[in-house]
């Protein structure tokens, strides 16, 4: 892991993005945005998940009127995303969000996007310029024969210009592509060049089975080199299955703790007992337990060669051998058992801890 860099930071409402805080996690909701009910469903199970800031569509001026009720029931900061309507943008500062998701070069004429810096300003609502590959300016694409990193940068900059010439540096910065290598080398290069916060994302990624593995090979790389302050996972579906992929990002990167981490190893000839079962069993079971703010990390090992000693550092476990296994903490082993009381015993030390914690808590 190289060193954080250092930005300025942004605020949305009592998140703060940017400069030591922690990486953020964002998502976007993919409801009807004037459907406040549901609207509001899916961003409580999107914070009940461990989302942090949530961004919404903004289309027309039903949707704008809507945000309103969004804004003041929400459990999370509200991004409103805006393209071309500076009349939008105005609204939806008036109405509560507390940012915005516009590009300056789309608003239109000068004195629009002079009239968004004014109302943002009065508000504080920070700003992220968004660059996508896929719909780069023309004379850029032009330029560079096509989608690039330096076409991005470009973009990002004559954007982040417009913004500086009108006084206002509350900004955060997105250049996002479907490509991996692409999307990396643009974050990198941008990176070079301004101190904005930047919000991390492979758009268009694709659904859970693909879009997680690009997603983390393009933010976990960026990540590991201190570049990124905010991240979302862009899923096809629904929204609150990015939560879970993020909050695994930061942990194999050690940017956030808390939370489960299930160590299991793949199985070999000499596993003699139903490993896979066991395992899923209790990934299925600690989804259901409250995780104390430290963490846990719990081992499902397959035999003896690979339980106590390859997983001595998880705090519970346990290590298949012939039709019985070993249940350990810490290395530690604390009992020989059966096969079929293996998983029973290992969630009872787990739930006795957690309750024993929470209560000191």
């Amino acid at each position: 892991m190289l060193q954080r860099r250092m930005t300025r930071e942004v605020h949305y409402g009592p998140v703060i993005v940017g400069g030591s805080h922690p990486i953020v996690i964002q998502s976007m909701t993919n409801t009807d945005t004037r459907d406040v009910q549901a609207t509001l469903g899916q961003i409580n199970r999107l914070a009940k998940a461990g989302c942090e800031i949530v961004r919404v569509a903004v289309l027309n001026q039903d949707a704008v009127q809507a945000l309103q009720e969004v804004c003041k029931q929400s459990p999370l900061p509200v991004i409103a995303d805006i393209h071309f309507d500076y009349r939008l943008a105005l609204k939806a500062i008036e109405n509560g969000v507390q940012g915005l998701r516009v590009n300056p070069g789309n608003i239109g004429e000068r004195w629009k996007v002079q009239e968004i810096v004014k109302a943002v300003k009065e508000r504080g609502v920070p700003i992220r310029i968004g660059v996508n590959a896929g719909s780069l300016e023309k004379d850029l694409l032009e330029k560079y024969q096509g989608p690039s990193a330096e076409g991005m940068v470009e973009s990002a900059l004559r954007h982040v210009r417009i913004l500086e010439e009108e006084g206002y540096e509350k900004i955060k910065l997105s250049l996002k592509a479907s490509r991996v290598p692409l999307m990396i080398d643009a974050y990198r290069k941008i990176a070079d060049l301004v101190d904005y916060p930047l919000h991390l994302g492979v758009t268009e990624a694709g659904t859970v089975k693909s879009g997680v593995v690009k997603s983390a090979i393009g933010i976990g790389t960026l990540l590991a080199e201190g570049i990124g302050d905010t991240i979302r996972i862009s899923l096809t579906g629904d929204p609150a299955e990015e939560i879970p992929a993020a909050l695994h990002i930061l942990r194999v990167l050690g940017l956030k703790k808390g939370g489960f981490e299930l160590i299991s190893c793949p199985t070999c000839g000499r596993t003699q007992v139903n490993l896979v079962r066991m395992a899923e069993e209790v990934e299925k079971r600690l989804e259901k337990l409250v995780c104390p703010d430290e963490g846990l990390s719990i081992a499902v090992m397959g035999c003896v060669v690979n339980g106590p000693g390859e997983a001595k550092e998880a705090d519970f476990g346990i290590a298949g051998g012939k039709e019985s296994g070993l249940l350990f903490r810490k290395g530690e082993i604390i009992a020989r058992l059966p096969e079929e009381e293996l998983l029973p015993a290992l969630m009872k030390q787990i739930e006795n801890y957690i309750a024993k914690t929470c209560k000191k808590s």
